[in-house]
């Protein structure tokens, strides 16, 4: 596989959408085989050679990406980043906004939500990373926000692999406070303690702004087929979130 969830924008209004697992890629064990992150550890060759595999597989020459930290800046790709052959870099943001053709927007995780968004109409699309950090601080919000800045006013999110909530335990002081400010992530673990359910606040927040949804979201720490940072103790790769217009 290569794809755990994919729409051809042909059937989708102009709009490729797409979730990546871990394998048919290039990469050696622990970032077999998929990586498409980890850019510190892993080498540099593998990582271009698993972008052009997807490139290639999605029919797109430029892929823009943005150094994630957890927060909720979104920056528009329009162009001007720093290109590195088919990746083009747009700084450090956790969103990425675009109304152009040909360039998918690229969101990397290993546990944490990608939320990937469309308005066909308008032509605009974007793409968020939402960790409990990124999630509380906003990034959903201000990503609906930059895109109906643009335009968007009917707009579709896609909610893709991400840890579930009974793999998500945290400590109880952090769980009450994601509660209080999204009730929807409450949640226990297998457990039986507290957890954070990241997919339902995501959704509930989406919904709020009167966005359709789809989730098409498996557990990165239950299924194999992924990398989780949590599962594998910080030793994996990166998958991604994918969308692009023709």
């Amino acid at each position: 596989m290569t794809f755990s969830f994919f729409i051809d924008p042909a059937a989708n209004q102009g709009v490729g959408v797409a979730f990546t697992d871990r394998f048919g890629g290039v990469s050696l064990p622990p970032f077999d085989s998929l990586n498409l992150g980890r850019t510190d550890v892993d080498d540099p060759d593998h990582l271009a050679g698993n972008f052009r595999i997807v490139s290639d597989l999605i029919g797109v020459e430029h892929i823009a990406i943005c150094s994630q930290v957890h927060g909720n800046h979104v920056v528009r790709v329009n162009g001007d980043g720093e290109v590195n052959g088919l990746i083009t870099e747009y700084g450090v943001a956790d969103a990425l906004v675009t109304t152009d053709d040909g360039v998918a927007l690229a969101i990397r995780v290993a546990d944490c939500v990608p939320v990937l968004l469309a308005d066909p109409g308008a032509h605009i699309v974007a793409a968020a990373h939402a960790g409990r950090v990124g999630l509380l601080s906003g990034v959903v919000e201000s990503t609906v926000d930059a895109m109906r800045s643009l335009g968007a006013s009917d707009i579709h999110a896609w909610i893709g692999p991400h840890i579930c909530p009974a793999c998500y335990e945290v400590p109880d002081d952090m769980a009450a406070s994601a509660w209080e400010q999204i009730p929807a992530t409450r949640a226990v673990s297998r457990d039986g303690t507290s957890a954070i359910d990241l997919g339902a606040g995501v959704a509930s927040i989406l919904e709020s702004c009167s966005i359709s949804v789809t989730r098409c979201d498996p557990c990165t720490s239950c299924d194999p087929h992924f990398f989780s940072h949590r599962r594998d103790n910080g030793q994996t790769g990166r998958q991604t979130g994918l969308i692009w217009l023709t």
